[in-house]
C-alpha cells in the first residue's frame, strides 16, 4: 500500500483513516438505486480496474437491499442540503467502500477515484474518507482535427474514456473541413472526414460516460479550405488573398465575406445537416482570426463603421441561426476583445470563449471584461502540444494554472482546454496528456491540485507505468524546448527548424551551436529511459515509439541546424538518411491511431528538408 496517495485528479478533501480493505475474488459492486441504469457506467469502472489490476471479475447487482455477503462496493446517489452538483463522497472502511453521488455524475467520479485507488493498491485499498466536487460545472478538451490528424473512431473512445476517468465532461472536435457534409464532397475529398454516422456513435459512448460531445463548426474565419476551391472562393472577403497581421501574404482566401447572402446561406445549409447528430444544446461556431475582413469586399463598410463592428453584425446572424435550431452558441472571443464596448451588446445566453496559450496571456484583463459585460464565457488555455514535437511543459503548466485561477476569479462557466495541430500535427497524442492531465486537474480543483506531483501522476494513470518512468520522460521531454535559445511565443525553436528548413534565420532567432548540441544532448539522455518503462497499457509499444520518433525529430532538427551553422559538420547523406527513417516511422505511426487523409500534407513538412533552395 503506497504511503502517499496520488489521484488525478486530487480530490479536494482526503483524510486518510486507520486499517484497510482487503481485496479478492469473487465480490460483488452493488448500485442502490430506484433506476440502477444510471449507476452502471460507475459500476462497470470498478469492475474494469479490478479486472486491470487482479485478474478478477466482480459482479454487478443492483437494488437498494439484499445480502451484503460479498459486497464489497457500494455506489448511491443521495440528495443531501448543501450537496454541489458533480460531488460525491467515497468511504473506505475495513468492512467495504462507499460511493455516494450528490447526482448520477458525481457517483461515475466517486467510481473514477475508487478505481485509479484499486490501480495503485490491487491488494487492499487504503482506508479513507473523501469528499469532493468540481470548481468548474464543464471541463472540457477541444481535439482539432482539421489540421491534419483525423482521429479514428477507436482512437477517439480510447481518448474519451481516459478523459473521463480524470473527470472531464466535455469534448468538441475543432472542423473547419472534416465533416462529411453531403452536399460538400470537393471539401473533404481528401481528409477522410468524420461521419455523420460517426457522431451518432461518439455522441452514445460520451453520454454513457458523462461527457457532452460538443458541436464544433468554425463558420467565418478559417474556412481556406473551402474558399480555395472554386465553387467558394466568390463567397470570400479577398478572393484574391490577403496581408498577414504580422507580415507577409497569403494567396489563398480565410473568411468568408459577412455582406454575401451566400455566406450566411452555406452556414445555414451546414448547421442544418451537422446539428441533429448532436444530443448537445451546445454549439462553437469558432469565429476567430477572420484576420482578412476589411482587406477585400468589406473594406469600405469596415472603414466606415470598424472592422469589430462589421464583425459583429454577421456574429448576431450565426447567433440568430443557432437560437432557432434550438441551440446556445459558443464563439471564440478574440475579435470581439479588440473593441471591449461591443461586449455589452453580445446576446446575454451566447458563450465567450477567451483563449490564450502563453503562461503570461491576460486571462485576468480579458475575464474581467465579460464578467463586467455580463457575458457568460469559458477560460480556454492549451496543452502547448502543437508546434513544438514534444510539448513546452512549463508553459502549458503555467497556461492552465493561470486560466483556472482567473476563470474562477471572474466567474467563467466553463473551462476548455485546446489541443491544436497547427503545420501538419506532427506531435503524437500521447504527447498532450501531460497538458490533458493537469487541465483535468486545475479545472476541478485548483487548490487541491496545485503541488500535484504531475510526472508521477502522469506514471500512474496516463501511462500506467509501474517503473514510473514514463511520467518523468514525458514532462521532461517537453521541456527540452528552453535548452534550443530563444523561445518563439505558441512554438519551439525546433519545431521552426523543421517547419522552415533552409529558410530559418538561426542568427537573427538567437539559436547557437552551443544551443542545438545542449538540446541534442538533453534529448538522448530523456529518451535513452524509455526502455526502464513498464507500462499495462494494450498501446504501450506504439506509446513508446511515438515518443521515440518525436525525439529523433528533434534531434534531426539539432542536427539540420548544426550542418547549417557548421557546415561540413554532418554530411548530407546522414541527414536524409536520418529524416526518410523519420518519415518511414512516421506514417506507420500515424495510421496506428488516425485516418489516411491529412497524412501527405504531413509529411511534406519534412520532405522540404531535403529540398534545394
Amino acid at each position: 500500500m503506497p504511503e502517499n496517495i496520488i489521484l488525478l485528479p486530487q480530490p479536494r478533501s482526503l483524510e486518510r483513516r486507520e486499517g484497510s480493505l482487503p481485496l479478492r475474488g469473487g465480490q460483488t459492486i452493488r448500485l442502490a438505486a430506484e433506476k440502477p441504469a444510471e449507476l452502471s457506467m460507475a459500476g462497470a469502472s470498478v469492475q474494469r480496474a479490478v479486472r486491470e489490476a487482479t485478474g478478477w471479475e466482480w459482479s454487478l447487482i443492483a437494488g437498494r437491499s439484499g445480502p451484503a455477503e460479498g459486497v464489497c462496493v457500494t455506489i448511491e446517489v443521495a440528495e443531501a442540503d448543501g450537496s454541489r452538483p458533480q460531488g460525491y463522497s467515497l468511504t473506505i472502511s475495513p468492512q467495504g467502500a462507499a460511493i455516494c453521488g450528490s447526482d448520477p455524475a458525481g457517483a461515475f467520479y466517486g467510481a473514477q477515484t475508487l478505481a485509479q485507488l484499486i490501480h495503485q493498491s490491487p491488494n487492499a485499498l487504503p482506508c479513507v474518507r473523501i469528499e469532493d466536487y468540481p470548481d468548474f460545472p464543464a471541463r472540457g478538451v477541444m481535439l482539432d482535427v482539421s489540421r491534419d490528424k483525423v482521429p479514428t473512431l477507436t482512437t477517439l473512445f480510447e481518448l474519451v474514456d481516459l478523459l473521463a476517468s480524470w473527470k472531464i465532461n466535455q469534448l468538441q472536435l475543432y472542423t473547419e473541413h472534416t465533416f462529411a457534409y453531403r452536399a460538400h464532397p470537393e471539401v473533404w475529398l481528401e481528409a477522410s472526414p468524420i461521419t455523420g454516422e460517426d457522431i451518432l456513435r461518439l455522441d452514445a459512448y460520451c453520454r454513457e460516460r458523462f461527457v457532452e460531445l460538443v458541436p464544433n463548426q468554425n463558420s467565418f474565419g478559417h474556412m481556406d479550405r473551402w474558399l480555395k476551391l472554386p465553387r467558394y472562393r466568390p463567397l470570400a472577403e479577398a478572393p484574391d488573398g490577403y496581408e498577414y497581421p504580422w507580415g507577409g501574404r497569403s494567396e489563398v482566401p480565410f473568411t468568408l465575406c459577412p455582406g454575401d447572402p451566400g455566406s450566411l446561406a452555406l452556414i445555414t445549409e451546414l448547421f442544418d445537416e451537422l446539428l441533429p447528430h448532436f444530443s448537445s444544446s451546445l454549439f462553437n461556431v469558432g469565429c476567430d482570426e477572420t484576420w482578412d475582413l476589411g482587406q477585400g469586399r468589406s473594406k469600405a463598410e469596415c472603414e466606415a463603421r470598424g472592422a469589430e463592428r462589421v464583425y459583429l453584425d454577421f456574429l448576431l446572424k450565426i447567433y440568430r441561426l443557432v437560437k432557432e435550431r434550438g441551440r446556445t452558441m459558443m464563439f471564440w472571443g478574440d475579435i470581439i476583445l479588440h473593441r471591449p464596448e461591443l461586449i455589452s451588446e453580445l446576446p446575454s445566453d451566447a458563450i465567450a470563449l477567451e483563449w490564450g496559450y502563453e503562461a503570461d496571456h491576460p486571462f485576468d484583463k480579458d475575464g474581467s471584461q465579460f464578467q463586467q459585460a455580463g457575458i457568460p464565457f469559458y477560460v480556454c488555455p492549451g496543452t502547448s502540444s502543437w508546434n513544438t514535437i514534444a510539448g513546452r511543459t512549463d508553459n502549458a503548466i503555467g497556461n492552465l494554472r493561470n486560466a483556472a485561477e482567473n476563470g474562477r476569479k471572474y466567474g467563467a462557466i466553463g473551462y476548455l482546454n485546446t489541443d491544436w495541430g497547427d503545420n501538419g500535427h506532427l506531435q503524437y497524442l500521447p504527447v498532450s496528456y501531460t497538458g490533458f492531465a493537469v487541465g483535468a486537474a486545475y479545472s476541478w480543483s485548483l487548490e487541491a491540485n496545485r503541488s500535484l506531483p504531475i510526472a508521477d501522476a502522469l506514471s500512474l494513470h496516463a501511462f500506467r507505468d509501474s517503473a514510473g518512468v514514463m511520467g518523468r520522460l514525458a514532462y521532461d521531454l517537453g521541456n527540452v524546448y528552453q535548452k534550443a535559445g530563444k523561445m518563439p511565443g505558441n512554438a519551439s525553436a525546433l519545431f521552426h527548424i523543421l517547419l522552415y528548413g533552409k529558410r530559418y534565420d538561426f542568427a537573427q532567432q538567437g539559436v547557437t551551436l552551443e544551443h542545438l548540441s545542449a538540446a541534442e544532448a538533453a534529448i538522448q539522455e530523456i529518451i535513452g529511459r524509455l526502455d526502464q518503462a513498464r507500462m499495462a497499457r494494450p498501446d504501450a509499444a506504439l506509446i513508446a515509439e511515438e515518443f521515440r520518433n518525436g525525439a529523433q525529430m528533434l534531434i534531426h532538427a539539432c542536427r539540420f541546424g548544426r550542418s547549417r551553422l557548421a557546415p561540413g559538420s554532418i554530411g548530407p547523406i546522414e541527414l536524409e538518411t536520418h529524416l526518410r527513417s523519420i518519415m518511414g516511422m512516421h506514417r506507420q505511426l500515424w495510421l496506428a491511431r488516425n485516418r489516411p487523409g491529412g497524412l501527405s500534407d504531413s509529411v511534406r513538412r519534412l520532405e522540404q528538408l531535403s529540398e534545394p533552395l
